[in-house]
């Protein structure tokens, strides 16, 4: 499949990162939405979480990402040695992270989980696809549901963590993440300003001490 470059260019984020946590191990920091978690190939987008956490701390490294439009809470190594303790984590899923969301109409049932694979498509979408999808499940927990605007606030729990795999799985069942811009459906892209995506905690055991840790950043919307 040809993969075409990527005409974004990023608008300026005038928001701070906020250090939620650090010690001499890591790093817990709240992204803004509307900055990138890594600079992008063209020079116009240079400004990420990576870019402006590398200022002050030279030795960080991201142990994973957050979209472009999703805020919330992320974790930062700050050696080699703590990346790779991390990174094991993350690679045997004993990392546990959620998200609230607003989406698009009422979900039935009010908890559930979505099981579907997800591949690359026409980029920089991703697509459901059963013949080369990678495997992909997200739990989720209705909070509220309102019906004068007839949107849901919904807890995430990914099991997995694929490429916009919340974004993807909102849409694939018919209730996409409001303020989308690559899987919306009807007004849902217009119905917010930003993407209504926020990594709200996260638990994991510190490469140093050992002690498990659960983080949180407060949803803004």
């Amino acid at each position: 499949m040809l993969t075409l470059p990527d005409p974004f260019i990023a608008p300026p984020c005038e928001q701070a990162i906020d250090i939620l946590y650090q010690d001499d191990a890591i790093l817990l920091i709240n992204k803004p939405s509307g900055l990138l978690s890594l600079s992008g190939k063209n020079p116009l987008n240079l400004d990420s979480v990576h870019y402006r956490v590398k200022q002050d701390f030279p030795t960080a490294t991201l142990l994973h990402r957050l979209d472009f439009g999703t805020s919330g809470i992320m974790l930062v190594a700050l050696s080699k040695e703590y990346n790779a303790l991390l990174m094991r984590q993350f690679q045997a899923r004993k990392i546990k992270k959620q998200y609230k969301a607003i989406l698009q109409g009422e979900l039935n049932p009010k908890e559930g989980v979505i099981d579907l694979p997800i591949a690359k498509g026409e980029f920089p979408r991703q697509v459901v696809c059963y013949q080369q999808g990678k495997h992909a499940m997200s739990e989720y927990k209705v909070l509220h549901y309102c019906s004068q605007t007839h949107q849901s606030t919904v807890q995430f729990f990914p099991v997995t963590g694929r490429t916009h795999q919340l974004r993807v799985h909102s849409q694939a069942i018919g209730h996409p993440i409001l303020g989308c811009d690559l899987y919306s459906e009807g007004q849902s892209q217009q119905a917010a300003k930003r993407l209504m995506l926020h990594a709200t905690e996260l638990t994991f055991s510190h490469p140093k001490t050992r002690q498990v840790i659960t983080a949180q950043a407060e949803c803004p919307f």
